[in-house]
């Protein structure tokens, strides 16, 4: 079977996770209302989904270090679809916080297994532009599913936005199915030997970079559309183009950054220019929100910061040794502890009355965080004798 062609199918999952992700972020201010809440207590709802990826991955990841990857990835799919569906029909706050818990526990484990089988089938040197191919996924899904979800949300009601994602979770459980080699586990996997990854320092430092580094884009986006609402002041037709105008740099960002660290064979180092572009670019934003003219163009900038999760994709190959699946799976749940940690300490910003323009200098101060911890690993890395490669 051609690598493009199954990791096309692995790319269809991306889709769906970063259309559910994503446009849960941008029908806030349509699925409050219903639930009788407020915006900042909507914004919970985007962390129980958060809080389940980080629980998931690594527990999954680790009970699941004999199964087949692609019996792993159709069985998490499935597991998406249910929990989508379950949203889809929340008739309370609670039950929401529940099901979107739910649908976040495959999130992780499927990146993670999905990237380390993309890796599998191209040459060295190209991992991570394979990686990133999987990831195409879920940027494409923020220029073309997340806008669409928002304009499907405002038309006919946000619980059809989370029916849709179901019925594409399922469709990546076909394809995957039909497309993916059934290949055995990696030769003595086992839950102990997926929980050695634990031991090691490098591991724990990339995943901190992830986890404080990159929720300054979650700290801007998540309160996107409530900004242009009451700040810009433009049409509610109009988000779906900023969503857009986002996906559109997340896609370039990811693809890009990917191919310079291939290129450059300089990971780390490629590591820290994407997250002193985003505390630059963040640092844009709060004075860019006074029109919409302005306000685009940075968001764009903002989106192309999102190439970071490839490159600490592909760093966890080389750090994690022989604990692969457990560190890919732990990558998700280090971006989706930023997930977690963007909105809320932007929500407090906004609480305390500094505004919601405010989110962008809360993400220069995370962006700022993520390269310190990246420094301290760069020091260490470089005391360190060169490992021997893995297996993917």
């Amino acid at each position: 079977m051609s690598p493009s062609l199954v990791i096309l199918a692995l790319a269809v999952g991306g889709f769906s996770i970063g259309t559910t992700e994503f446009a849960s972020m941008s029908l806030l201010p349509e699925f409050a209302p219903a639930l009788g809440i407020d915006a900042p207590t909507a914004g919970h709802v985007i962390s129980a989904y958060a809080l389940g990826v980080v629980v998931g991955a690594p527990v999954i990841a680790v009970l699941a270090a004999r199964i087949a990857r692609r019996t792993l990835l159709v069985g998490l799919m499935v597991m998406f679809a249910i929990g989508n569906l379950l949203s889809a029909l929340a008739p309370s706050y609670a039950a929401m916080m529940a099901f979107r818990f739910i649908a976040g526990l495959p999130h992780g484990a499927y990146f993670g297994v999905a990237m380390l089988l993309a890796a599998s089938l191209v040459p060295h040197a190209k991992r991570a532009q394979a990686a990133a191919r999987v990831l195409t996924g879920l940027t494409v899904a923020t220029v073309v599913g997340v806008p669409l979800a928002n304009v499907i949300g405002q038309i006919f009601g946000w619980r059809w936005s989370f029916g849709i994602v179901a019925g594409l979770a399922l469709l990546t459980a076909a394809l995957v199915r039909l497309y993916a080699p059934l290949s055995p586990p990696i030769a003595g996997a086992s839950p102990l030997r997926e929980l050695g990854a634990l031991k090691r320092r490098q591991v724990w430092l990339t995943l901190g970079i992830g986890a404080i580094g990159f929720g300054g884009m979650f700290s801007m986006y998540t309160y996107l559309a409530s900004t242009m609402l009451s700040v810009t002041r433009v049409s509610p037709a109009l988000i779906p183009v900023a969503l857009a105008v986002f996906g559109a740099g997340l896609t370039i960002g990811n693809l890009g950054w990917a191919w310079i660290a291939d290129r450059s064979g300089k990971l780390m180092l490629s590591a820290g220019a994407t997250l002193v572009w985003s505390a630059v670019v963040l640092a844009l934003y709060p004075a860019a929100t006074a029109s919409l003219w302005t306000l685009l163009p940075v968001v764009f900038l903002i989106g192309c910061s999102g190439g970071l999760a490839t490159i600490l994709q592909t760093r966890l190959m080389d750090v994690a040794e022989d604990a692969q699946t457990l560190a890919a799976a732990l990558n998700h749940s280090a971006f989706n502890v930023a997930n977690a940690l963007g909105p809320w300490l932007a929500g407090l910003a906004i609480a305390a009355g500094f505004g919601l323009p405010s989110t962008g200098w809360v993400g220069v101060a995370l962006a700022l965080g993520g390269l310190a911890v990246w420094a301290v690993s760069l020091a260490l890395d470089r005391g360190r004798a060169p490992a021997v490669r893995p297996a993917v």
